[in-house]
């Protein structure tokens, strides 16, 4: 693999996704999730999360980098779908940077 890559190729596909947004779905498995809608792009994510755990307990660290690239893919689409920015998200785990993981899940509870 190519040592000149890096984060930036999220944000290059996450380009590459919102273009496709109308694309031809016969011809753009992208525009065909599209055209399916949020609740099967959402049950593509959920499917691919459980693929990329069950990697990482019984299947060796090759098959559980395939499938991470899947749950990220998946994850773009559902982000570009639903109109949230990885910049959004990016600001969000900054936010939370430096914050114990104990104490956002807290706070979460006080707003719900």
């Amino acid at each position: 693999m190519s040592g000149n890559v890096d984060e930036k190729i999220l944000l290059k596909l996450f380009e590459v996704i919102k273009e496709r947004k109308n694309g031809d779905p016969e011809a753009s498995y992208t525009a065909r999730l599209y055209a399916r809608g949020i609740n099967k792009i959402a049950q593509k994510l959920g499917e691919e999360a459980v693929e990329t755990a069950i990697a990482a307990v019984v299947e060796g660290n090759d098959r559980l980098v395939r499938e991470s690239a899947d749950l990220l893919y998946h994850l773009l689409v559902l982000w570009a779908a639903k109109g949230v920015a990885p910049d959004d998200v990016w600001i969000e785990l900054e936010h939370r940077f430096g914050t114990s993981g104990i104490a956002v899940k807290e706070a979460r509870k006080k707003n719900v």
